[in-house]
């Protein structure tokens, strides 16, 4: 595999006015304990980050942190994860992009994985069921408060918020794909930017097309081996290899974080392999809201329930291997995206019109979140929901007397918490879950 190197010009120190380049040693125990305290979802991530790498440690600039975070968000992928990555990559080339990535997802994915083995063993135990009821509900509010929080910073003028409204009715009335979605709003933002030019001065790649190329292609064969190899020992209709490829096609498209990615995947996770039930998808996102990490981790509940289930033979093994696969599926894309990317970064974010392009697909995540949301809503809110569809019309219709007035007085509980106390996501979680325990508990 070739290595990628340090810059040149970070041989001494990372940025303008920063602090000397650490050892990798002392990167090391940095990138370790953010891996184990990166709670909050990518925006508690980005701000715990900035708060270490930029402010305290000052290992990387004010300008080239945000130059970094703006390319990291016109990728697929968990975008706090991938800015980790960028930063041990410009600290210490190949092993620092590596460490900073693995030590940003192992431990999160170590406390998922553990997690995933208990609900399969224990969540259809009422016990186990009636804290769940709490985690659905918290989950609610959470995803409202990532809706509300991405909308203030995405939707910016009159533009953005027809783009946002077009994504929200072609996902949830109209059923169009999220790859589709997101690929008409570049072609918005491409087109607003017409006319503009580049600057006269673009910073250079520091780095040949050869060596591009090169590492391209070994990435691609790390990512994509591994899972032929799976397909060649199980065969290309087992659980595994269906997981393998279900997922690697999801590292492609999945713009806008978990949250945004979780209505495209439940679609096929739920209604066509059927591996999970909606509710336990609500469950896997509430796993993943307690743990350290990308909360794109939801994926590696899903991989372990599969193959738990369908895979055949010893069900544990069989879960532990589903495990794998997804999050080599998931996370072996991220490392090519930033490690192709990363030496373009700069001259990249001089290009007006692929910022005019970020600007737009967030604004359609907005409207994909939205649809989460309301997704969500009828899904925890409601034993029953069906659809009514006429022509390439589909709308959600929730069963009125299933309404769970428990579940819905929890989520305003949690709303509370969230917007008006302002209390932490694992705050939130554990009182709601508390308390419906404590229901359980009473006979409630």
């Amino acid at each position: 595999m070739p290595s990628t190197p340090v810059p040149q010009q970070l041989s001494h120190v990372v940025g303008s006015g920063s602090a000397p380049r650490p050892t990798f040693a002392e990167a090391l125990s940095v990138w370790g304990r953010i891996g184990i305290t990166s709670f909050g979802g990518p925006a508690g991530q980005i701000a715990l980050m900035h708060r270490t790498l930029v402010d305290e440690k000052k290992w990387i600039d004010e300008q080239r942190y945000l130059s970094a975070l703006n390319f990291c968000m016109l990728l697929p992928g968990p975008e706090a994860m991938q800015l980790a990555t960028y930063v041990g990559w410009r600290l210490h080339g190949l092993k620092g992009g590596l460490a900073a990535g693995l030590l940003f997802v192992l431990p999160g994915a170590l406390v998922v994985l553990t997690l995933s083995v208990l609900y399969a063993a224990f969540g259809k135990l009422p016990l186990a069921e009636a804290v769940f009821v709490g985690v659905k509900a918290a989950v609610l509010a959470i995803v409202i408060e990532a809706l509300l929080r991405v909308a203030r910073r995405a939707l910016k003028g009159n533009v953005e918020w027809l783009i946002a409204g077009a994504a929200f009715v072609g996902i949830f009335f109209l059923k169009v794909p999220f790859p589709l979605i997101v690929a008409a709003a570049a072609l918005v933002g491409f087109w607003r930017s017409r006319g503009q030019s580049a600057p006269a001065t673009v910073p250079p790649a520091g780095v040949s097309t050869a060596a591009t190329l090169r590492t391209a292609a070994a990435w691609l064969a790390i990512w994509i081996v591994p899972l032929l190899i799976v397909a060649a020992l199980f065969g290309t209709g087992h659980v595994l290899t269906e997981i393998g490829w279900f997922f690697s096609k999801l590292a492609v498209v999945t713009f806008g974080g978990a949250y945004a990615v979780l209505a495209y995947m439940a679609q096929d996770v739920v209604e066509h392999y059927r591996w999970l039930r909606p509710g336990e998808m609500l469950d896997g996102l509430g796993l993943a809201e307690t743990t350290p990490g990308p909360l794109i981790l939801v994926t590696e509940f899903v991989g372990f329930l599969a193959a738990f289930r369908e895979g055949g033979g010893n069900p544990w093994a069989m879960g532990l291997l589903g495990a794998a696969v997804t999050l080599w599926a998931t996370f072996a894309p991220c490392f090519l995206w930033i490690l192709v990317g990363a030496p373009y970064i700069e001259r990249l974010n001089a290009e007006p019109r692929l910022t005019s392009a970020l600007a737009a697909v967030t604004a359609a995540v907005v409207g994909v979140i939205l649809n989460l949301t309301v997704w969500f809503a009828l899904q925890v809110l409601f034993a029953h929901v069906g659809e009514w569809r006429i022509g390439p019309l589909h709308v959600l219709t929730p069963d009125p007397a299933t309404l769970s007035f428990k579940t819905l007085a929890l989520s305003l509980l949690a709303a509370v918490l969230l917007f008006l106390l302002h209390r932490g996501v694992i705050t939130t979680l554990a009182i709601c879950s508390a308390i419906a325990l404590a229901w359980f508990a009473l006979g409630w």
